[in-house]
């Protein structure tokens, strides 16, 4: 279930937690897990709560897991079971609860019948008491905060197909239709409107207003593999003359390998850390990290997101950021 926010979100997307409730729901589910594989190995409680708990658990995961392979397939997507640390399809999810299961209901056969008055109910509070002190002070995370609004304008410049996080307003679409001029596409500059992101105005010590002409803007998270790799295709690109000035929103967690991964890019740029229900808000209801935005004066004109088919695209954002006024 590592990294946490990973696992924040699969529950924000089953509709099972808000963003507001997922870190809290997150830490004290795991919290109890740890607590069950701890407890299993004492004799306390052992027939009566340990069991019967780590039975249930597994239950109601694998129902939802049947679920999941009824909807979408067996062999399709990442159960969520190890977070992103191992990719595990649920049907071999499905097959290891199933054998878990086996091995439980094994165990509560064979051990012997607890004896009254020998049970400590202690040793289990403290064992529970202390998962959740470990799991809230090594993963701390910060409260909820109000909702951004997410309403603004999409639009395209060109004719590849791309999820868009919201709809497309077709009075700014027509500002900015192509036009041909020597055999070379040509396109309008897009009235300004205001973006999700136009209360990002500080980064570091510097005043920047995204919403004013080009800007490419990336929610990244520091220890995500996916988006080092594509912030070394952005420092790439940005190199060359002309490119969109490039800002970094980092998701509020894991931030001390911050460091590390512009060590890994190879360059720096511009960032803040933003809270984590914010950066998924702003990120948009269906997407994933690594998030990649292009802007032009507040218009979203190209959008990537996650590693399947609008997975970020370098030669895509160069053609749309090459774009020209008239």
């Amino acid at each position: 279930m590592f990294p946490l926010w990973a696992f924040e979100k699969q529950l924000v997307d089953l509709g099972l937690a808000t963003w507001c409730s997922a870190p809290y729901f997150v830490r004290m589910l795991i919290a109890l897990e740890i607590a069950i594989g701890i407890t299993i190995l004492q004799k306390h409680h052992l027939k009566k709560i340990v069991i019967p708990t780590a039975i249930f658990l597994l239950i109601i995961f694998s129902i939802h897991l049947a679920i999941e392979m009824y909807r979408h397939g067996a062999l399709n997507g990442n159960c969520g079971c190890f977070g992103q640390l191992i990719d595990m399809s649920p049907l071999a999810a499905f097959i290891k609860n199933m054998i878990m299961l086996g091995l439980l209901i094994y165990l509560y056969r064979i051990i012997p019948a607890e004896e009254k008055g020998k049970q400590k109910s202690i040793c289990l509070i403290l064992i529970l008491f202390s998962s959740l002190l470990f799991m809230f002070i090594l993963f701390p995370f910060s409260p909820c905060r109000q909702k951004i609004n997410l309403e603004e304008t999409v639009i395209k410049v060109d004719s590849a197909q791309s999820k868009q996080p919201s709809s497309t307003s077709s009075e700014a679409a027509a500002d900015i239709g192509k036009k041909t001029t020597q055999n070379k596409s040509v396109v309008s500059e897009p009235k300004k409107v205001t973006s999700r992101f136009a209360g990002y105005s500080t980064f570091g010590n510097k005043q920047v207003n995204l919403d004013e002409g080009k800007k490419i803007i990336c929610l990244f998270a520091a220890g995500c593999d996916h988006c080092r790799e594509a912030a070394k295709e952005i420092y790439s690109l940005s190199k060359k003359d002309n490119f969109p000035e490039v800002y970094i929103l980092f998701m509020d967690e894991e931030t001390n390998l911050i460091s590390d991964f512009f060590k890994e890019t190879g360059g720096t740029f511009p960032y803040r850390v933003v809270d984590v229900s914010k950066f998924w808000q702003a990120m948009g209801e269906s997407g994933n990290t690594p998030g990649v935005f292009f802007l032009w004066n507040g218009n979203i004109i190209k959008f990537y997101e996650g590693v399947g088919n609008n997975k970020f695209s370098p030669e895509g954002l160069k053609k749309a950021s090459e774009s020209r006024d008239n």
